[in-house]
């Protein structure tokens, strides 16, 4: 969970789960619309590090699985309560759980008592914290304690899926990003500079067109005046899904600015060496 806000090649600007220390809670995307049970397999993960609690977004791809990213599950501590309500809290407090230990994060137990699934983080073995762009495999799960029973599971794209989208009609091709970002907007007193604010903590989605496409990285642009799309991801949104066609074609990693208002990378999972481990736990 080192190195949260990075400088890798420019300022990137790890899209990590805001920090929600003890007392505040962070918050959902750069322009976007309330998801209500548009896509319900989608939840969000809170979880304690060395650092403190933190929150990410993620996507249920089978009873017992939900597909993050790495940096949403490197270093965490105990078990990631899990929840797939979209509306967590529409003003302060958030309600969301406390680790009696915080040092030793949550355990089983207290999170099914307070009302939510509980797990176990893995990280892909590849992980590269950010630090080489060629095998970035900023991918990761959480394994379940228990089968969620009421909520269809969403599919992992297949093989090489964004292969087929040719280059020329990229920045022309809408990816649907859902999580429990941060929104960006004015506040309602002060400076009137668009910022990330705290509430509410709901799940979100947009729609943005594509940018650049590499071996690893889908990138796009998130800016919400851009006609083409509705806004882009932003804190907390890290680890939840893009969809293409319905599928998961990658989760959301990476930001270039501090008020989430211009490109946004995504570590895709239709390529080998997302699939080749995701595999490993019956995916």
């Amino acid at each position: 969970m080192k190195n949260r806000l990075i400088a890798a090649i420019v300022t990137l600007f790890a899209l990590v789960a805001s920090l929600i220390g003890a007392s505040t809670s962070a918050t959902a995307s750069t322009g976007g619309t309330p998801d209500a049970e548009l896509h319900p397999n989608v939840a969000l993960l809170v979880f304690y590090t060395a650092e403190g609690r933190f929150r990410c977004s993620g996507t249920l791809v089978s009873p017992t699985v939900v597909l993050t990213a790495a940096h949403c599950t490197d270093g965490t501590l105990g078990r990631t309560a899990v929840t797939f309500r979209s509306v967590i809290a529409e003003q302060p407090p958030s309600g969301l759980p406390v680790a009696a230990d915080k040092a030793a994060g949550y355990t089983q137990t207290e999170l099914e008592t307070a009302g939510y699934y509980s797990g176990t983080a893995y990280t892909h073995p590849q992980y590269s914290d950010f630090t080489d762009m060629s095998n970035w495999n900023d991918v990761g799960v959480v394994v379940l304690d228990q089968t969620v029973a009421d909520v269809t599971p969403a599919n992992i794209a297949a093989l090489k899926t964004l292969n087929t989208v040719p280059r020329a009609k990229l920045a022309h091709t809408l990816f649907t990003a859902v999580g429990y970002g941060t929104e960006v907007r004015k506040p309602d007193s002060g400076p009137q500079k668009p910022q990330p604010m705290s509430y509410p903590l709901i799940r979100r989605y947009v729609d943005m067109p594509g940018q650049k496409l590499t071996p690893q990285i889908l990138q796009t642009n998130g800016n919400p005046n851009d006609p083409r799309g509705t806004g882009g991801t932003c804190f907390g949104d890290s680890g939840g899904p893009v969809f293409f066609k319905g599928n998961v074609v990658a989760v959301t990693s990476y930001g270039y600015t501090d008020n989430c208002r211009y490109l946004g990378g995504y570590q895709r999972v239709d390529i080998a060496a997302a699939q080749n481990w995701l595999a490993t736990f019956g995916l």
